[in-house]
């Protein structure tokens, strides 16, 4: 693939994730987070306990902001934090039961808006496609 084409895949996927994000977005969540909170929820469930130190560098944003975002989960009995048992200076936050059901709800509500839009008017041949490209996306969103 050229340059040229390169630039020409990445300005098409940029504009094709730009609005699947937004309407995405748009959907109702239970208890209405806040993103950063979400996202927090998010990156616990798929990586597990973690230290508000890594979620925060993984997020991109300063640990103190991420204290923030832990605290208020903390507050609304989404998250526990517990001493590393490995080093007792770290604490480790994962997710309570209430906080894995409300991941599970969110998920659920987009999961079901995007198989009801892939079962109207999408050929077999492209639901493999989408398939097969969903983990190249995903790799491609764990590089930038």
């Amino acid at each position: 693939m050229d340059a040229r084409d390169l630039e020409d895949t990445s300005t098409a996927l940029f504009s094709a994730i730009t609005m699947m994000v937004r309407r995405m977005r748009q959907i109702p969540a239970p208890g209405e987070l806040t993103l950063p909170e979400r996202s927090a929820l998010a990156r616990l469930d798929r990586l597990g306990p973690a230290t508000a130190a890594d979620l925060a560098r993984i997020e991109q944003i300063s640990p103190q902001a991420m204290g923030i975002t832990l605290a208020a989960l903390e507050d609304k009995g989404l998250v526990a934090r517990r001493r590393d048992e490995g080093d007792r200076r770290r604490a480790l936050t994962s997710l309570t039961d209430s906080g894995r059901e409300m991941v599970r709800l969110k998920r659920s509500a987009r999961a079901r808006l995007i198989a009801d839009a892939l079962s109207d008017g999408f050929t077999a041949e492209e639901l493999r496609t989408l398939a097969a490209a969903g983990p190249l996306i995903q790799r491609l969103a764990e590089k930038i």
